[in-house]
């Protein structure tokens, strides 16, 4: 009591200061801040979560501990101490004060872009300062705009793109890594860039329109105004990057500011944590549109969930959630293509496309009721392109490339320090086992390495080597990068011995932040409490429900909660809650498990595998069903793909909820027999990406009845006329360049866009026909502008034919030789061959691993064949 007291005393003081020092538009926005900091302590009243605050802080510090404390998520405030926060505070004012452009950077910049320690979901970590000392001296003397691209180039030393799973390492850990994927290189540049006093935020197109997947960047502000830039991806000049031309065929960028905001965008959300601000028109044409949801008689419907969908690896994917108002309107502005929008409210929904920029306004009426069957083609068209360059010279561009490879080297220099096979071999023999059961840990740990080695050289000196190599197989490559050696000691010999390995032993539960919480819950759980759990768990389910109280307002920025943050707060959201039940469950040698596809909770006991209903009282009882897909093919399609060509969503009160089936599983391996699912009301959504971007998609509607079999149509729609997406090619596959013998590849040779890759053969008929259809087309392959890449098997084929090469063909061919045949394997496994396919094999990508056209063995008029592919692109 007596420090709530002094903590208010402290607020009234600093509202006194505020009034007569601040601005009136700060003081105002502080007035607001200290009711949402004096709110939040009431909804956490538990473990002296605010007791930083009895500390003593300048000004400046309070206000800004204050700001942070408001609007951090629970996680954040359970997981870091407060001196952590302190320490940045403090660290990004006196950087403030050091930097010149400190003074031009306005307070409303520096305490949404500045301040906050957090960029995404990332954990959080000491680079602030770290980055701080190592960019402050590369940075001095530098214009604004000019300190931008500088801390690009230092994050381009430190990392480059490479594809992972979701969850986003910190900084430290990307930079020990040297590589992250797209957000996580932009977690790094902001926070590289807020270490310095730059104002910047991380920008995500949630998918794209014109082709799957999704990407992130940066925007950072300089002299007035904000500018983008790919992160670690440096450009001689702002406002360009690989993606311009994408971005403008995109329908929507936001980017989640921290805190209360009320800046010049439009506000798409307000939550408890941040405010998402739409920024679409930095990037593209763009156009607002009102959807009006109204009932069966045609009134508007206060308080319907509306959801605008774009289409993006086979599923209708909500890029933007609202409720209506008393006029039952919800408005979006976005790019110009099509959305689909759903409207779900008392039991009913209703469904339709909208076109952004060709209807301002749209009605959806609430016409079906859950469980309704139908089925509907939709066309889904996305942006044209039309991007806008800035000017770069030559000078610039030669300067950029030798900074460019030079930071290559520097990261390369660093990479080879990471173990390689004759260390692992050592290290092998000196703990006792052989290298191939531990190369895999040690190579996909990369900087990690010390720690899953220290790790292992400890288990192996306690005699539980065998036990530490199953916990490993359990883990993420991720995690093998980012897992301190102490938390998974912790797993390690807090657990018995015999307890399954995969759900008692592993660490993980969802996608969360590995911690050492399992001696913490075994140390903290009365005993009592855990004999009593461990007889029947369900009463660990009646404790979770009972003892915690969820705050998912609080909780909003993709973060969860610790196991221990929800032990001392007694505070979580649904996520949070499964994870702790499981953390719990395993600390008490429970078997316990999310299910990856669904999302459903269970544990097992006596022998059965038990679903968890924080509602229920008791066991909850999991009904099913079974589904099968009928599938009639059509061209160059004998086998969709899920995520490719299809998905599922079942309906969860509110919204459809995606099942998360392996990536781009076979409908053969799954529905074409009958398969278990969960009772409910299904969307089963198809679709035939066109090469223009464009979609033809189906969405039908099912229910799955218990204890029976439910059979329906895989509808999957074709165009014979148009260039249709056929298969996936990774753009990144490495060749050897067969001129300069150095190891290359198809994104670096080919840049940004589409290209051509043929496997070759010499002194074969069909192949060189095909060079010659391809030389005939010189001219206008040429002006087409794209790479064609021709692979030979090996060098002494490729000498063979340069010996007597084929005639003009165009200057944009490039030699290689697929050497290990990895090119080859990955060709024919995509376009479904077979291994002794006659060649060439020729195929038309984009660096969107996207394949529209393919082509093998003998085959007449190929030239015109690329060409009229590529008129249609």
């Amino acid at each position: 009591m007596k420090k709530t007291t002094q903590l208010f005393a402290g607020l009234l003081m600093l509202t006194g200061v505020l009034s007569a020092c601040s601005p009136a538009g700060n003081e105002g926005f502080m007035r607001r801040v200290e009711t949402d900091f004096r709110h939040k302590q009431e909804l956490l009243p538990r473990d002296d979560l605010f007791g930083i605050f009895d500390e003593p802080m300048t000004r400046q510090e309070r206000e800004a501990m204050m700001f942070l404390y408001a609007y951090m998520p629970v996680g954040d405030m359970t997981d870091y101490p407060g001196d952590f926060y302190l320490e940045n505070v403090r660290s990004a004012l006196a950087t403030r004060r050091e930097m010149p452009w400190g003074d031009i950077v306005s307070d409303e910049l520096f305490r949404h872009f500045v301040l906050p320690v957090r960029v995404n979901n990332e954990n959080l970590d000491d680079s602030r300062r770290v980055f701080h000392d190592q960019l402050a001296p590369r940075v001095e003397g530098l214009p604004m705009y000019d300190a931008i691209l500088e801390v690009n180039h230092w994050c381009h030393e430190k990392a480059n793109y490479q594809p992972s799973d979701a969850r986003t390492s910190s900084p430290l850990a990307t930079v020990r890594t040297a590589h992250g994927r797209c957000g996580e290189e932009s977690t790094l540049l902001v926070a590289a860039l807020r270490s310095v006093g730059i104002p910047a935020r991380q920008v995500y197109t949630p998918r794209w329109a014109h082709t799957d997947d999704n990407h992130a960047w940066v925007e950072a502000w300089a002299d007035g105004r904000w500018h983008f830039l790919g992160a670690c991806e440096p450009e001689p000049v702002l406002d360009l990057g690989w993606f311009n031309a994408p971005a403008s065929r995109g329908m929507l960028m936001h980017t989640k500011v921290f805190g209360y905001y009320d800046g010049p965008e439009e506000v798409m959300k307000t939550t408890a944590n941040y405010t998402e601000i739409n920024v679409i028109s930095n990037y593209a044409a763009c156009a607002p549109l009102t959807v009006t949801v109204t009932d069966t008689a045609g009134s508007p419907v206060e308080g319907a969930t509306v959801e605008f969908k774009l289409y993006n690896y086979a599923e209708f994917f909500t890029v933007s959630r609202k409720t209506t108002d008393g006029r039952g309107q919800a408005s979006l502005s976005a790019g110009l293509g099509d959305m689909l929008v759903t409207a779900v409210r008392d039991g009913r929904f209703g469904i339709r496309k909208v076109s952004f920029g060709r209807e301002p306004q749209a009605t959806v009426a609430l016409d079906h009721a859950i469980g309704d069957e139908f089925s509907f083609p939709v066309d889904i068209v996305s942006p044209a392109e039309s991007a806008n360059l800035p000017e770069v010279t030559a000078a610039q561009r030669a300067e950029n490339d030798r900074r460019f490879n030079r930071e290559d080297s520097i990261r390369n220099a660093y990479i080879a320090t990471f173990p390689a096979q004759p260390a692992v071999d050592s290290f092998a023999r000196a703990i006792g086992v052989k290298p191939g059961q531990i190369a895999r840990f040690i190579t996909a740990s990369r900087g990690n390495h010390g720690e899953i080695m220290d790790f292992l050289r400890e288990a192996s000196r306690k005699g539980c080597t065998g036990r530490a190599l199953q916990l490993l197989a359990t883990l993420s490559e991720k995690d093998l990068r980012d897992t301190p050696s102490a938390v998974l000691a912790d797993h390690l010999y807090n657990t018995d011995k015999d307890a399954d390995a995969a759900t008692v032993l592993a660490p993980r539960a969802a996608n969360e932040m590995l911690t050492a919480y399992r001696s913490f819950l075994q140390r903290e759980i009365p005993a009592a409490d855990a004999a009593a759990f461990r007889r029947d768990p369900q009463h660990l389910a009646a404790w979770c429900r009972d003892s915690l109280t969820l705050r998912p307002e609080l909780c909003t920025v993709s973060t969860t909660i610790s196991p221990e943050g929800v032990w001392r707060s007694r505070t979580a959201d649904k996520p949070s809650r499964k994870i702790f039940f499981v953390a719990a469950a395993r600390s008490l040698g429970i078997p316990a498990w999310i299910d990856p596809v669904t999302g459903n909770l269970f544990y097992r006991h006596a022998g059965k595998d038990v679903p968890v209903d924080f509602e229920s009282a008791n066991d909850r009882q999991l009904e099913t069903g079974r589904l099968k897909l009928r599938y009639e093919p059509i061209p160059r399609l004998d086998d969709p793909e899920y995520f490719r060509h299809f998905t599922l969503s079942r309906f969860d009160g509110q919204s459809f909820a995606l099942l998360n089936y392996p990536d781009f599983e076979p409908w053969s391996a799954r529905f074409d027999t009958p398969t278990d699912l969960e009772t409910g009301y299904y969307m089963l959504a198809t679709g035939s990406r066109l090469a223009d971007g464009s979609v033809l998609a189906n969405v039908s509607f099912l229910n799955i009845g218990p204890n029976r079999t439910t059979e329906t149509d895989l509808p999957m729609r074709d165009n014979s006329e148009a260039v249709r997406v056929i298969g996936s090619f990774n753009s990144e596959s490495k060749f050897i360049d067969a001129r300069t013998g150095r190891e290359t590849s198809v994104l670096l040779t080919a840049g940004r866009g589409y290209f051509v890759v043929g496997l070759v053969g010499v002194g074969q008929e069909p192949t060189d026909h095909a060079l010659k259809d391809i030389a005939a087309k010189a001219a206008e392959l040429e002006q087409w502008g794209r790479s064609i890449i021709l692979l030979f098997p090996d060098e002494t084929a490729y000498a063979k034919y340069a010996a007597s090469p084929a005639a003009s063909l165009p200057q944009t061919v490039t030699f290689g030789i697929d050497r290990d045949g990895s090119v080859r394997r990955q060709i024919l496994d995509a376009m479904h061959l077979p291994g002794n396919v006659p060649l060439p094999v020729f195929i038309v990508g984009d660096t969107f691993n996207r394949v529209v056209f393919e082509s093998h063995g003998y085959t007449i008029g190929l030239g015109d064949r690329f060409l009229h592919t590529i008129h249609q692109l």
